[in-house]
């Protein structure tokens, strides 16, 4: 059951609005000022809306709050995370604790737990999980799914594909059935659904590509839709490169730079949209919190680089030259499908869902993110 002593707190800061369930209460009455002009009245929220909170003869939107610098955080919310030990979960975790969420973790079964704060549910992706395990969470956020790093054997695809669309399957069955719904389901997905695409601009709207990934995306993100059938508010969350020096392909890049030895990878004129971690983390506060999303989100930035130009940017930051190219030759050679598909195929992609939405980036600009990432 879900505490009766959660509450929002309002309060003016920089940060960006998260979500939690309430029941109905009259909170205060305000008069806020900010760039967008006055607004006063009283602050209601109801337990069944999914929508921000109702100020009296006016609506407030999300965008409206961030554009007062209003900042709506969560305090005893209960949010259930799966898939929480790679690079977008560990940089994730720590500021929804921070929020006053109560975590709660999907673990493998014989996996070790170490944080004395979280608590764990055990399952198996590949099984159907119980509707009770998973009843009673405010939110849940759905990140597992193997790496598709390496090359793609036969059963390197099968895992790549059962582990996302049978896990996600399984989860949104069980959130659908449950006494307790949650109000929103954050699922992975990536950009990988619109394929390979040359310079061919890219939003939620566009239509999905061919080939091994976007037949993956396509079924993976079919595999939630019970859960959406069901009324919960569900997103899909196709994910660009996730810039992390801790992990992910940032991690993988830095040592040949850092020697001097790195370079663009083919003729380097292939899209590459990019996401700083910091606004990975902040845009899934900015989902929880906005009514207005639901569906597809293009998780990347709003500018796009091909891969010279990051290549480029990468070994400026590092003070590294940048003239040891890998020919494409090369790449097709070493890694096969994967490097075809993932190295040298093309998705120039828009964040359009994020930026209608009125999500503020912190890291637009590809030199500003790697010398926040690199320098800091």
């Amino acid at each position: 059951m879900k505490s009766a002593g959660a509450a929002f707190i309002i309060a003016f800061c920089a940060t960006r609005p998260s979500f939690e369930r309430l029941s109905n209460q009259r909170l205060d009455t305000y008069h806020l000022e900010g760039s967008a002009g006055q607004i006063h009245g009283e602050i209601f929220l109801s337990r069944k809306s999914t929508s921000p909170p109702l100020l009296h003869k006016r609506r407030a939107s999300l965008s409206a709050l961030v554009e007062f610098g209003l900042v709506v955080t969560l305090r005893m919310a209960r949010i259930l995370i799966s898939g929480a030990s790679g690079p977008i979960g560990a940089a994730l975790l720590p500021s929804l604790k921070s929020s006053g969420a109560r975590i709660f973790r999907l673990t493998r079964i014989g996996a070790t737990h170490s944080a004395p704060d979280e608590q764990h549910i055990p399952w198996t992706p590949s099984e159907p999980i119980a509707a009770d395990a998973v009843s009673g969470f405010d939110a849940v956020i759905h990140l597992a799914g193997e790496s598709i790093v390496g090359r793609w054997t036969p059963a390197k695809k099968k895992e790549i594909r059962d582990s996302r669309v049978n896990g996600t399957r399984h989860l949104a069955r069980a959130l659908a059935e449950a006494k307790d719904k949650p109000q929103v389901l954050i699922c992975s997905s990536a950009i990988g659904y619109y394929g390979d695409r040359g310079d061919e601009l890219l939003n939620e709207q566009s239509a999905p590509g061919s080939g091994f990934l976007p037949e993956v995306c396509l079924e993976w993100e079919a595999a939630a839709k019970v859960a959406a059938d069901a009324g919960i508010r569900t997103i899909f969350m196709r994910t660009g490169v996730v810039l992390s020096p801790k992990g992910g392909a940032l991690g993988k890049m830095l040592t040949p730079f850092k020697m001097g030895v790195g370079g663009r990878i083919g003729d380097g004129r292939q899209w590459m949209s990019w996401i700083d971690v910091q606004d990975m983390v902040g845009a899934i506060h900015h989902m929880l919190g906005s009514d207005l999303l639901r569906g597809p989100v293009n998780m990347v930035a709003p500018k796009p680089v091909t891969n010279t130009d990051f290549t480029r940017t990468l070994a400026s930051v590092l003070s590294r030259p940048a003239i040891f190219p890998v020919p494409a030759f090369a790449v097709k050679l070493a890694f096969g499908e994967m490097g075809e598909t993932v190295l040298l195929g093309s998705q120039r992609v828009q964040p359009a869902q994020l930026v209608s939405s009125g999500y503020p980036f912190q890291f637009s600009e590809l030199r500003s993110s790697l010398n926040h990432l690199l320098k800091s």
